[in-house]
């Protein structure tokens, strides 16, 4: 059972704090395997790779005039954005002791958003040698995670009706030569957060739901 919490609007630094909270007490046991799900302000968030930060192409001026701030964080990936109107998953999921494979655990998320995706009518896949969800060229789902003792954190950026003009401020995950969507800008339409969020809990809870080692549909 996955303890699903919508959080809403919250800041880089708080959604930070929380996360580093509850993978102490889902370390300890106290809670269950947990999936917040919320929308950041605009914010530029640095992973571990070293050119991350050479990835930002706009000025400190221009960022701050957008009102756009810049963190460092634990997770793995390169330079992303988040911002309103993007859903973004943080799964606290033990991995113990059955699900101990990094690379599926970041396939079974793909898988999540690609399933998203399919319910809308979009053929969403992955790109080999890419994390993420892709819908042709362009990116709809980031993932960059963080595991510690098989306690996972981090996690799943998924756009929907993301302002994309703010990916010109960076060069997205660090690769110059693709580019970013969104469910909205795929669709033609505005698509309500409340029923992406819904979607989204479905199928993490069916991709995560199967015993280890089934089928997901992972390549």
């Amino acid at each position: 059972m996955i303890d699903v919490r919508r959080l809403g609007l919250v800041s880089y630094a708080d959604g930070l704090d929380l996360q580093r909270a509850l993978v102490d007490d889902r370390k300890a046991g106290r809670i269950p395997d947990t999936l917040l799900l919320l929308q950041h302000p605009h914010v530029l968030t640095i992973g571990v790779k070293k050119d991350g930060r050479r990835h930002i192409l706009a000025a400190p001026e221009l960022l701050a005039a957008r009102g756009v701030e810049v963190f460092e964080t634990g997770r793995g990936g390169d330079v992303t954005y988040h911002g309103p109107g993007q859903v973004v998953g943080y799964p606290i999921f033990d991995l113990n002791p059955h699900r101990r494979d990094v690379h599926k655990y970041v396939r079974d998320l793909e898988e999540v958003m690609i399933r998203v995706c399919a319910g809308y009518g979009l053929t969403a896949d992955r790109v080999k040698g890419m994390s993420g969800a892709w819908l042709g060229n362009a990116k709809v789902g980031a993932i960059g995670v963080r595991i510690s003792r098989w306690v996972t954190s981090h996690g799943f950026a998924f756009n929907v009706t993301t302002d994309l003009d703010f990916f010109n401020l960076i060069v997205p995950c660090g690769i110059a030569d693709k580019a970013v969507t969104s469910l909205a800008a795929e669709l033609g339409r505005v698509v309500p957060i409340p029923e992406v969020e819904d979607a989204l809990i479905d199928q993490v809870s069916a991709v995560f739901a199967q015993p280890p080692g089934e089928s997901s549909g992972v390549a």
